[in-house]
């Protein structure tokens, strides 16, 4: 993890795949639903319309069963290189689920040598968000999603 500054957080992982492989894992609603979110979780129902003005809405049920809405809007998309959403301006959850309320998140995929490094890129609202979402365990939780992309994909 990096803190770019005081409102932002970064967050890398390498996958031992390709590209193309972790994109289609991280924009297809069917892969989706089996790796968002932390350890212990699951999605109900994903629908991601994969174009700029197009939303993302996922719910994740946590082990304890409540409910988290994941719901966002994408600014951009370059197919297989970066993906930018911002998270709906609810509070009820610092971490909105994986897409904080009112932060901007760009995901960039970066393919060397077989391997794709992926950087989640996001910049909250107020250095306050940011922590409430940090206390939220925010980086943990991409992280263990991040784990479960990499076991989704195979690598």
């Amino acid at each position: 993890m990096n803190q770019a500054n005081n409102n932002e957080l970064v967050i890398t992982r390498t996958f031992d795949a390709p590209r193309a492989l972790v994109w289609q894992a991280w924009t297809d609603p069917k892969h989706i639903k089996r790796w968002w979110g932390p350890a212990g979780f699951n999605n109900e129902t994903c629908v991601s319309d994969l174009r700029v003005g197009g939303r993302f809405h996922l719910e994740m049920r946590a082990p304890d069963g409540n409910m988290y809405p994941c719901i966002g809007t994408f600014r951009e998309i370059v197919e297989a290189e970066r993906i930018v959403y911002e998270g709906e301006a609810t509070d009820g959850h610092p971490c909105g689920a994986g897409i904080p309320p009112r932060a901007t998140v760009t995901v960039s995929f970066a393919e060397q040598d077989g391997k794709t490094h992926l950087t989640l890129h996001t910049r909250f609202a107020s250095a306050e968000r940011k922590q409430a979402a940090a206390d939220a365990r925010f980086v943990v939780s991409w992280k263990e999603a991040l784990e479960r992309l990499a076991e989704d994909i195979g690598r």
